[in-house]
């Protein structure tokens, strides 16, 4: 017969803050990562979400990158002061390494099975001078926008990350807000009795304020 192991409390440990540029991201894992903007488009960015671009050096996709000094380059050809760097949350997914020109799934490894591709710093690739790290996105439901990392407008930036907070409050999961449509099975904690999802970074039992009894095992004599 199996038994149900019950939890009532845990911390989740993310990756995005200890990875460095030079370290290959691991499938399934959430990386902190940046997005480089017009800020005549920032609004409609954290209201609607990012949107696949028609093509680029890695084929369609959100290009992202785990350097923010490489997102604040974008978009090229335009003032810093109409710029905006968005910091984000990102879920990698499968990840496939392009690192040379002309690489055979240079623009093909979403076809392959890939959702994210990943070009690692100094890399062999001739279009990147500067030899900074570059990610590319397939779905942009992927990408969780957290922050404005940087606006020259400090009273634009107040403004956006207002936005951006409230975006974060109110939609999806109230209790982790990722999105409603993955499968949230919300339940009560077995201890504490408080409402918990398990995709949620932390949940903190106050067991010791509830003080539930629990039934007391007497094995029987032989």
């Amino acid at each position: 017969m199996e038994s149900e192991v019950s939890f009532c409390g845990w911390k989740a440990v993310k990756d995005g803050k200890s990875l460095s540029e030079n370290q290959e991201p691991k499938s399934d894992r959430v990386y902190t990562m940046y997005h480089g903007a017009h800020l005549k488009n920032a609004t409609a960015i954290i209201n609607r979400g990012f949107e696949r671009s028609k093509d680029g050096l890695l084929g369609p996709g959100v290009y992202v990158s785990r350097n923010r000094a490489k997102a604040m380059c974008y978009p090229l050809k335009t003032d810093n002061n109409d710029k905006v760097v968005f910091k984000l949350q990102v879920r990698v997914g499968k990840v496939k390494k392009i690192d040379r020109d002309n690489h055979p799934l240079q623009k093909s490894w979403h076809s392959n099975g890939y959702d994210c591709a990943w070009v690692p710093p100094n890399s062999k690739i001739s279009t990147i001078k500067s030899g900074r790290e570059e990610d590319c996105v397939w779905d942009p439901s992927r990408i969780t926008l957290i922050d404005v990392a940087c606006c020259m407008d400090d009273n634009k930036r107040r403004e956006l990350r207002r936005l951006v907070r409230s975006k974060v409050k109110n939609e999806g999961c109230d209790l982790c807000h990722r999105d409603t449509d993955e499968n949230h099975d919300v339940q009560p904690c077995w201890e504490c009795r408080k409402q918990i999802c398990p995709f949620q970074e932390k949940h903190e039992c106050k067991s010791e304020k509830v003080q539930r009894k629990r039934p007391e095992y007497h094995p029987s004599s032989v």
